[in-house]
C-alpha cells in the first residue's frame, strides 16, 4: 500500500517571500536516504528562520588511560602521598609501636626508619601520576548533528496558504507516516504463512508494518543539509489568528538531526558547489 501525505503534493509552500534576499530563505523539501530530492515537483517549505539558528556537532573524545597510573591501582593512598596526608597516618602507626620495636625498625633503616619515611612522604607531596601518555586521549564517535531553528510563518495575505499549510506540511514530515493499528511478529508471521504471498517483500511488511516520518533536506545560504530527521516540533497555540481561527503569525521551534553522524566528506558535501 503507498502512503501519501501532504509532503508529496507539488508547488511552494508558506509566506511570501517577496524582496528578501534568497540566501535569507531556507528551503525545506523530501529527500532519500541518499539525500537526493524524493520528488521532482514535490512541496517545498519555504520560511525564515529567526532569532537562533544553531548547528552545534559534539564529538566524543575520552582518556581511557587515566587508571593505568599508580593512583589508579590505589587511589586512596596515591592521593594521600600527594596531598601530604599519609605523613599523620604514618607517625600515628608508628606512635603505636613500643620503644623497643621503634628503635629496632630506627635501626634497620640506615639514616633512622622515621628520617627516611618522612622524607619519602614529603617527596611524593604534589606530585601526581598523570602523564602525556596515560592521558592521551581516544576518538570514541560523535552523535549526528543537529540543528536547532524557529521558523517564522507570517500571513501578508492568505492565512491559509502562507501559514496554516505550511503547519500541517511540517507536521506530515515530522509524524510517522503510517502506523499500523495492531500486530506483533507473531502475528505478522502467522498472517503471512496464511498468505498466497509469500515473498521476501510481504514478509518484511508483515513485520513491520509502520512506515517511518520523512527525510528532509534544509537549503540555506547556499549550504545543503540532507538527509535530516525531524527530533522534536513546537506549535505555541496561543499565536495571534484571525476571526476563523486561522494563525496568521507563528515561530515554530525545530530541531533537525542529521540521519547519521558526519565526516569530513560530508561536511564538504554540504558547502555550495560553485563558491559564494
Amino acid at each position: 500500500m503507498t502512503m501519501v501525505v501532504t509532503g508529496a503534493a507539488p508547488g511552494e509552500v508558506g509566506p511570501k517571500m517577496d524582496g528578501i534576499n534568497e540566501t535569507l530563505v531556507a528551503s525545506i523539501y523530501e529527500v532519500d536516504h541518499h539525500g537526493e530530492k524524493l520528488y521532482e515537483n514535490g512541496a517545498v517549505l519555504r520560511c525564515l528562520f529567526v532569532d537562533d539558528a544553531n548547528l552545534e556537532a559534539t564529538f566524543n573524545w575520552q582518556s581511557p588511560f587515566e587508571s593505568a597510573g599508580a593512583g589508579g591501582l590505589t587511589p586512596t593512598l596515591s592521593a594521600m602521598l600527594q596531598s601530604g596526608m599519609i605523613q599523620p597516618v604514618v607517625e600515628s602507626v608508628r606512635g603505636m609501636l613500643s620503644s623497643e620495636e621503634r628503635k629496632k625498625f630506627d635501626r634497620s633503616t640506615p639514616g633512622g626508619w622515621a628520617d627516611r619515611t618522612a622524607g619519602a612522604v614529603e617527596h611524593a607531596r604534589g606530585r601526581t601520576g598523570i602523564t602525556k601518555l596515560n592521558s592521551t586521549q581516544v576518538f570514541t564517535g560523535m552523535a549526528p548533528i543537529k540543528l536547532t531553528v524557529n521558523i517564522m510563518l507570517r500571513a501578508w495575505q492568505d492565512p491559509e496558504a502562507e501559514v496554516e499549510d505550511a503547519i500541517n506540511l511540517l507536521m506530515d514530515w515530522a509524524l510517522p507516516r503510517h502506523l499500523a493499528a495492531e500486530g506483533t511478529l507473531l502475528t505478522a508471521a502467522l498472517d503471512w504463512a496464511g498468505s498466497n504471498n509469500r515473498t521476501a517483500e510481504s514478509l518484511v511488511e508483515a513485520a513491520l508494518p509502520s512506515e517511518v516520518p520523512a527525510l528532509l533536506a534544509i537549503q540555506y545560504k547556499k549550504r545543503t543539509f540532507a538527509p535530516l530527521v525531524i527530533e522534536s516540533i513546537g506549535i505555541p497555540l496561543n499565536s495571534p489568528s484571525d476571526h476563523h481561527g486561522r494563525f496568521v503569525q507563528l515561530q515554530i521551534p525545530v530541531t533537525f538531526s542529521t540521519l547519521t553522524a558526519w565526516d569530513g566528506a560530508s561536511w564538504e558535501g554540504a558547502q555550495p558547489p560553485n563558491g559564494f
